[in-house]
């Protein structure tokens, strides 16, 4: 597990500089890779997120450019469904960008198949990273993924806007049933104006956490399932009884509201996510403060939070331009003013060289300080999910939202998702 003390110690509040890393990369290159300032070799680079996540890439990406006058990025983005419905095509074409912003979720498919670069063939500082932070890019030794940050799951909330419903803020400290309440009271004292929160069972890291609060492993070592039919069940009835009620929001109104998130639109006034969130919500809502607290859980002693890496940096293992691709990413995980850059919105700093070199003020400090307050809770990070894991979640989203849309009931929600699974499973053993 990550010594978080440590970890968190590093982390600079008040201003702090570093030294730039010295650019790297002289790892094995194909023919004609080298470029020069006068004829610079092109690396495309892809990653998903919002508006203010690719102003903050782009800015980046300029400041690469401007150090290393030899490579120029080509960058793209989209929303995070679509992102990987491209990385198939293009996987199939035998056509990945050379560098692309990954998900744990994602990189045993395509690690296991040989699609990425094994990163420990070219030159990428990692002296700087918790050691033991890396395994969860790793897969049989070979580490395809280099961690940019961290985050953990938290509830977001608007203080001003349970101030205008006269609700007191959330202290964190709060059972399922007392959350559930919570988001019951945001509804009815709002007349239905405002909803309390999103499903939050549709979300499959949040139903990792309680599987982790009830000492269930989500997955066995031999890649099956490590929970029961009954296990789902009993997670989808925890807010059975606000589906349908100003508690929580439709399905139909979140579909409509894409791709801006009900809390990020100010139609929810909490919401139950990663951390790292923070830049976007704040941006896409106008909100002048948010907040964040602890999950629920019925054993207070028991969180089941862990730190995930909010996203890694992977590279084509078909890339031309090994050394380019190297640099790059090294850059973008070490340097300190791309740390000024991002702040916490790809969440928390995996390098200390980046920590260091970044201010955290604000919101930013709130993330930080949020990630602080749950130290004593966390547990081991997960390794990276079984190979077709990516396809579970989206399918575990699917199915939810039709259980919130009244299309399947509990029962055949359940049987729906674990056929999916167990057919997947099946198929990839």
């Amino acid at each position: 597990m990550i010594n978080r003390r440590h970890f968190l110690t590093t982390v600079a509040v008040g201003t702090a500089s570093a030294a730039a890393l010295a650019a790297c990369g002289t790892g094995s290159s194909s023919s004609g890779e080298t470029g020069s300032a006068e004829k610079p070799v092109t690396i495309n680079y892809t990653w998903w997120g919002n508006d203010d996540r690719a102003e903050r890439t782009r800015k980046a990406i300029a400041l690469f450019e401007s150090k290393n006058p030899d490579i120029k990025v080509n960058g793209n983005f989209t929303d995070f469904a679509g992102y990987w419905q491209k990385r198939a095509t293009e996987a199939a074409g035998g056509g990945l960008p050379d560098v692309m912003q990954w998900d744990l979720s994602y990189l045993r498919d395509y690690g296991q198949r040989n699609q990425l670069l094994d990163l420990g063939t070219v030159k990428i500082n990692t002296d700087a990273f918790e050691k033991s932070l890396l395994p969860s890019g790793q897969i049989k030794g070979k580490q395809y993924g280099i961690p940019t940050s961290t985050n953990a799951f938290a509830v977001y909330y608007d203080p001003a806007k349970l101030a205008s419903l006269g609700i007191a803020e959330p202290t964190g400290k709060w059972t399922y049933k007392e959350f559930n309440d919570f988001l019951a009271q945001v509804g009815t004292k709002s007349n239905s104006a405002l909803f309390g929160s999103t499903d939050y069972t549709g979300v499959w890291w949040m139903f990792n956490i309680w599987l982790r609060q009830n000492n269930i492993e989500a997955f066995t070592a031999d890649g099956k399932l490590g929970f029961t039919k009954d296990d789902m069940k009993k997670w989808w009835n925890t807010t059975a009884g606000l589906r349908g009620t100003p508690a929580i929001v439709s399905e139909e109104r979140v579909t409509q509201l894409a791709p801006k998130s009900p809390f990020g639109s100010n139609v929810t006034a909490t919401e139950v996510t990663w951390d790292n969130f923070m830049a976007g919500y704040l941006g896409d809502s106008g909100a002048k403060e948010l907040k964040l607290v602890p999950v629920p859980s019925d054993d207070q002693d028991n969180l089941g939070l862990f730190l995930k890496p909010s996203m890694l940096m992977v590279a084509s293992a078909k890339t031309k331009y090994k050394d380019a691709a190297a640099r790059f990413i090294d850059f973008m995980i070490n340097d300190p003013e791309v740390g000024q850059i991002f702040k916490t919105s790809r969440g928390v700093p995996a390098s200390k060289t980046q920590r260091d070199g970044t201010t955290f003020e604000g919101t930013d400090k709130l993330v930080v300080d949020y990630e602080k307050s749950i130290e004593k809770y966390l547990k081991d990070a997960p390794e990276p999910p079984i190979v077709g894991f990516g396809t579970l979640e989206a399918s575990f989203k699917r199915v939810s939202s039709d259980l919130n849309y009244g299309k399947l009931t509990i029962d055949s929600a359940a049987d729906a998702w674990f056929k999916e699974a167990e057919d997947l499973i099946k198929q990839n053993a």
